[in-house]
């Protein structure tokens, strides 16, 4: 299951997205809430959810500083932004930040649901490039001894020219 965080400081909001979506559907599952950015902040780094939907204009820490923060944590969170706001600059912040989605408010079940597609086909993509370049470096690693061998025949057979010697050997 994708882990989803639902940030917003609006108990109501939280509670509105958290019980109008069959989260199961989508193959995700809430995991938790928070009602500030910094709460928000110290979830992502604790329980490292793969899904933050949160609202931009937050105390102590506002969605944007947030999803500045998890960039620079290096945290693998993708960050949807709920705003009222149509305020340009957001949305060019949210960009700069590489935000997977910006979702304006009033919430339109349509939208976020065709957000929650888009995104849950991402990560499964992302996570079979991940288990791709795995058995790449798995099956590199097996086939490196039949190299090295190979190399040492070519190179006693004098198979290699000398001034590729060098070379080949690395």
């Amino acid at each position: 299951m994708i882990s989803v965080l639902i940030v917003d400081d609006e108990y109501l909001i939280r509670s509105l997205i958290r019980n109008s979506v069959r989260w199961e559907a989508y193959g995700m599952e809430v995991v938790g809430e928070a009602g500030d950015g910094e709460s928000a902040l110290s979830f992502i780094r604790t329980f490292q959810p793969q899904i933050a939907l949160v609202d931009i204009n937050m105390p102590i820490l506002n969605g944007l500083e947030l999803a500045q923060k998890v960039r620079e944590g290096n945290y693998k969170t993708h960050i949807i932004f709920l705003t009222g706001y149509r305020d340009f600059e957001y949305a060019k912040q949210a960009i700069q930040m590489n935000v997977s989605e910006y979702i304006l408010k009033p919430i339109n079940a349509a939208e976020l649901a065709g957000v929650l597609e888009k995104l849950h086909a991402q990560l499964d993509a992302e996570r079979a490039e991940r288990r791709n370049a795995e058995q790449l470096r798995r099956r590199y690693e097996e086939s490196l001894p039949v190299l090295r061998e190979m190399f040492y025949a070519r190179l006693l057979d004098g198979q290699i020219r000398a001034d590729l010697i060098q070379e080949r050997a690395g």
